[in-house]
C-alpha cells in the first residue's frame, strides 16, 4: 500500500499485520481522489474507521489543510501516527483513539468537515449509527460531503429518515462508495 498522489507520492504506507481491514485498493482509492480532488483543496478531513490511515493521509497528501484520524485499535492508532511520521503530515492531523460515536460526540463543538470518510467493518450498521450522529452535528453542514465505503448490499435507504440523501453511488466488484449530503 502507497500514497498515490501529491507532496508525499510513492511512499509506502505501512499496516497492521494480522488485523482484521480491508486496506482500500490503489485502484479505489484513485478512483475515489479522482471523483474528489475538485473538494479536496484546502479542506477539513475526517477519516472515521481509519485503519492505517491511508484514506486521510491521501487526502492530506492532495492537497487537504487538516485531517482528523478516528480509530478504537491501539496497534492502528500506532501505524497511523508511523505512516504520518513518515510521509511528514503529522504537523497537518490530529489521531483520536477510541470508538467512532464517542469520539464524534467528543469533537462536537468544532468546526464543520469539508469531507468525512468512513470505511466501518461492513454489514454492522455501524455507518448508519455514525450518519445517526452527525445528522445534527456541528460537525457536518449542507456542504459537507460524507463518503461510506461499504458492501454493496447495505442498505442507506434510511437515509431521508436523517434528512440526508445520496448524491452518487460508485461501485466496485464487492463494495461501493455512497456519496452523501445533508438534504
Amino acid at each position: 500500500m502507497r500514497v498515490i498522489a501529491g507532496k508525499a507520492r510513492r511512499l509506502p504506507l505501512k499496516t497492521v499485520p494480522g488485523m482484521d481491514t480491508r486496506p482500500t485498493t490503489d485502484r479505489i482509492k484513485e478512483t475515489l481522489f479522482n471523483m474528489l480532488q475538485p473538494e479536496l483543496l484546502d479542506s477539513r478531513f475526517l477519516d472515521l474507521f481509519s485503519g492505517s490511515g491511508a484514506i486521510g493521509i491521501e487526502a492530506l497528501s492532495r492537497g487537504a489543510a487538516f485531517a482528523v484520524f478516528v480509530e478504537k485499535n491501539p496497534k492502528a492508532v500506532e501505524c497511523i501516527k508511523e505512516n504520518l511520521r513518515f510521509t511528514h503530515l503529522q504537523e497537518q492531523a490530529e489521531v483520536i483513539r477510541g470508538e467512532v460515536d464517542q469520539c464524534l460526540r467528543k469533537l462536537e463543538g468544532e468546526a464543520p468537515f469539508d469531507l468525512i470518510f468512513m470505511d466501518p467493518p461492513y454489514d454492522k450498521g455501524l455507518e448508519r449509527a455514525a450518519l445517526e450522529i452527525l445528522k445534527t452535528s456541528t460537525l457536518m453542514d449542507e456542504h459537507t460531503l460524507v463518503i461510506v465505503e461499504a458492501s454493496k448490499a447495505t442498505d442507506f435507504s434510511y437515509l431521508d429518515v436523517l434528512s440526508m440523501k445520496q448524491v452518487k453511488r460508485k461501485e466496485y466488484k464487492t463494495n461501493a462508495h455512497i456519496f452523501v449530503r445533508r438534504k
